[in-house]
C-alpha cells in the first residue's frame, strides 16, 4: 500500500439521486457544508459537480461553481478541490432517428466545458478520456480525441492538475497517448471508474491489469459504484493506489441505511486503517500529486 492514501470524497454527481436520498447536497450552501465535513471526517480532495438549486439538476452555472468554491474557502477548511469538467457531454439518441434533437442532450465542445475551470483555478479539474455508451437505453458520453487535445492544452495552459477520468482500457490508451505528446505535465493523474455501465467492470483482474498500463511514475485511485464502493476501498488501496467514496457513486452506509458524505468517508477511514494504512492529509496529498497549495 500507498505510506499515506489519499480519500477523496465525490460529494453529488451529475446522476438522479437527489429523489432517492435526502442526504445528497443540492444547493451551494449543502454542497460546501457537505465538503467541509467530508474533509473534517479525512477527505483530502473533494470533487465537486453543482446542480440547479430549484430542481436539482445537474448544471454547468459559472456562479454556482463560485458560490461552492467561496463558502469552502471561507470557512477556513484545508481541502484539495477539485472540479468536475465533465459537464457537456451528454447525447441522447432517437433509435429510430438518430439525427433527431432529443431531450436531455448537454453537448458542447471541450472548450466550453472550461470556463469555470479557467475561472476559479481549482487544484484539479476531472478530464473524461474518451466516449462511451452510458448506462442502458440510448446515452452516450462523447468526449472526442479532438475534444481531449483541444481541453488538454487549455487546462495545462491554466496550470490546473487534470485528473484523468478512465472508464475502459481503450480510454487509457488514449490518455496515455496525451501524456506522450506532452499535454499532460507528470506526474499524472488517473481515476479508474469502475462498474459503471458500459465501461470497465468491477473486476479486481480488470483493475489490475489497468494499474499494469500506467506510465512509470503515475498517480492514480479507483472507484466502484453503488454496494462495490466500501469494499473496493479496499481494493485499490491493496494494488496500490488511492480511493474514492461519496453519494456520487453510492447512497448507502450499508444495506438499507442511506449515507451522508462524511460517513462515507469516515468508513473508508476505517477500512484503510484496519489494514494498516494511513490516510494522507491534504498537505501530504498536494505533496504527492504535485499540488501548489
Amino acid at each position: 500500500m500507498q505510506d499515506e492514501i489519499i480519500i477523496t470524497a465525490a460529494l453529488t454527481g451529475a446522476g438522479d439521486t437527489p429523489r432517492k436520498s435526502e442526504h445528497v447536497p443540492v444547493t451551494p450552501e449543502q454542497i460546501a457544508r457537505s465538503a467541509v465535513e467530508a474533509a473534517e471526517a479525512g477527505a483530502a480532495v473533494v470533487h465537486i459537480h453543482v446542480r440547479d438549486p430549484e430542481t436539482g439538476e445537474p448544471s454547468r452555472d459559472n456562479k454556482l461553481y463560485a458560490e461552492v468554491v467561496r463558502r469552502i474557502r471561507e470557512t477556513g477548511t484545508d481541502v484539495v478541490i477539485n472540479l468536475t469538467a465533465g459537464m457537456g457531454g451528454d447525447l441522447f439518441i432517437d433509435q429510430e432517428d438518430p439525427l433527431k434533437p432529443v431531450d436531455g442532450t448537454d453537448l458542447v465542445n471541450g472548450l466550453d466545458r472550461l470556463p469555470h475551470v479557467e475561472q476559479l483555478l481549482p487544484d484539479i479539474c476531472t478530464m473524461d478520456c474518451g466516449s462511451l455508451n452510458f448506462g442502458d437505453g440510448s446515452q452516450l458520453y462523447i468526449s472526442t480525441p479532438d475534444m481531449l487535445r483541444a481541453g488538454a492544452k487549455r487546462i495545462q495552459e491554466l496550470g490546473v492538475k487534470p485528473e484523468l477520468e478512465v472508464f475502459d482500457t481503450g480510454q487509457l490508451w488514449l490518455a496515455n497517448n496525451l501524456i506522450s505528446e506532452g499535454l499532460i505535465d507528470n506526474p499524472a493523474l488517473f481515476q479508474f471508474c469502475m462498474g459503471i455501465p458500459y465501461g470497465a467492470p468491477a473486476e479486481p483482474s480488470v483493475l489490475q491489469t489497468m494499474v499494469n498500463m500506467l506510465p512509470q511514475g503515475s498517480n492514480w485511485a479507483s472507484f466502484a459504484i453503488g454496494r462495490d464502493q466500501l469494499p473496493w476501498v479496499a481494493q485499490s488501496a491493496v494494488l496500490n493506489g488511492h480511493v474514492r467514496v461519496g453519494l456520487e457513486d453510492n447512497l448507502y452506509l450499508s444495506k438499507g441505511v442511506k449515507a451522508g458524505n462524511a460517513a462515507l468517508v469516515e468508513r473508508a477511514v476505517t477500512i484503510l486503517e484496519g489494514m494498516g494504512g494511513k490516510v494522507a492529509s491534504p498537505d501530504q496529498a498536494r505533496h504527492k500529486l504535485g499540488l501548489r497549495k
